[in-house]
């Protein structure tokens, strides 16, 4: 397999260093990506990177995953405007042990093999080092206009509110620690996001400069939606790995609700699945855009690789009984269809007030599915609100006793995809 020629064709390689093919040709080579650790869960932003690293070692190559509870504690200046607030080392040390348990899903780490996947954390050759053995053994490699040429670290000069000492040394930081994998661990190789490639080269340098080694690179583009949003967000946020963070539900039907534009592309990044199929699976789409082949396959392959097949299922379930069948009433669904459901938002309500019939403007406010009464009106009078399966048309409609399925819920559903179960408690 060769692994660059595969990753331009799914889309997933932007800048790459000379001789970094011959390299991967030559032998099996040892390469790593970064994991910035300032949550306790990977987003799906993250799963690009994973992914390269999944293909690597699918390409006979060895993976290293770093998570970075040194460089964690600094802040990667690339693509930010100002600088973020710092963790605290209890806060992070959480965060990265649960990296670790997520990377081991995607990665083989079996010790049987001679490309076995190995996790890193640069606190473990930093926490030792001083501060002046650093500025004396590494810094005076890399000169101040080499580190201010960087696009990431020019656009914070520029801007109002310029950069810290702290920031302005991240790319050393980082740049040291390609040199410690590549000394130690005999890593020649050094992958990640397009913002990332300043920091990058500044370890090229340094292993060249320090060593007279010859270390290589590539990296991926950053990915945005065909509407110019954000990839990875929505109304609700990040998109997570973690399922108590982001359901499997809510999982599947963020990749299920892509445009047909973005799903032909990241049927090529976000699965394992050869060319010949994804080029009839996107001919079979253009014949049939209705049945959203694409859309349907994405969201299988990436919710069964993230969560499993039985996450897979249970969000595919969830999917059936929220969307597909919606001629069937919500009294069909038993008390347990009901408390199953998952990518639900739940509240509970006095039942006395259900009980003795309140009207839905004020249902709707006091429960927190609309904000307000004003916008609760607005929902109702643009057909935005379904409550039972049934559509409501009029603000003056009374919610009470008669609404409770099994006595106990109410199922309303806001806009085409955001739904609420009610508690009568």
């Amino acid at each position: 397999m060769n692994l660059i020629a595969e990753l331009k064709w799914r889309g997933m390689l932007q800048d790459i260093m000379p001789g970094t093919e011959e390299q991967l040709a030559k032998e099996m080579t040892s390469a790593y990506i970064g994991f910035d650790p300032t949550s306790d869960s990977l987003h799906i932003g993250s799963l690009v990177p994973i992914l390269l690293l999944v293909h690597l070692q699918k390409a006979g190559h060895k993976p290293f995953a770093l998570v970075g509870g040194a460089t964690g504690m600094v802040g990667d200046p690339s693509g930010k405007s100002e600088e973020r607030n710092l963790l605290s080392e209890e806060t992070l040390n959480h965060n990265l042990s649960c990296i670790k348990n997520q990377l081991e899903k995607f990665l083989d780490f079996n010790p049987a093999l001679p490309n076995k996947a190995e996790m890193v954390n640069n606190y473990d050759w930093f926490k030792n080092m001083r501060f002046l053995d650093f500025i004396r053994d590494v810094g005076k490699h890399i000169t101040v206009n080499y580190m201010s040429a960087k696009d990431s670290v020019k656009k914070r000069l520029e801007g109002e509110n310029g950069m810290s000492f702290t920031e302005f040394s991240y790319q050393l930081v980082q740049g040291f620690d390609f040199y410690w994998l590549y000394t130690h661990k005999g890593c020649k190789m050094q992958m990640g996001g397009s913002d990332q490639w300043g920091n990058i080269t500044t370890g090229t340098e340094l292993i060249r400069r320090i060593g007279g080694g010859e270390a290589f690179a590539f990296t991926c583009p950053l990915l945005t939606k065909a509407d110019g949003g954000k990839f990875g967000k929505t109304e609700k946020g990040n998109v997570w790995l973690d399922p108590q963070k982001t359901t499997p539900y809510q999982f599947y039907q963020f990749w299920l609700n892509a445009t047909d534009i973005d799903a032909e592309k990241w049927i090529k990044i976000f699965t394992f699945l050869p060319a010949s199929e994804i080029e009839a699976l996107t001919r079979d789409h253009a014949a049939r855009p209705q049945d959203r082949l694409l859309q349907k396959t994405l969201a299988q392959h990436v919710t069964s690789f993230v969560h499993g097949e039985e996450g897979y299922k249970k969000a595919l379930a969830d999917t059936e009984k929220m969307f597909a069948n919606q001629s069937a009433t919500a009294e069909s669904l038993s008390e347990e269809d009901l408390q199953s459901l998952d990518g639900v938002t739940r509240f509970d309500f006095a039942a006395g007030k259900v009980a003795a019939g309140i009207d839905v403007v004020s249902f709707l406010a006091e429960t927190g599915i609309a904000p307000s009464k004003g916008e609760a009106r607005k929902l109702i009078q643009g057909g935005g609100i379904s409550i039972n399966r049934k559509k409501i048309d009029n603000i003056s409609h009374m919610v009470d006793a008669s609404h409770l399925l099994h006595n106990k819920y109410i199922l309303v559903q806001k806009g085409k995809k955001n739904y609420y179960l009610v508690t009568a408690a």
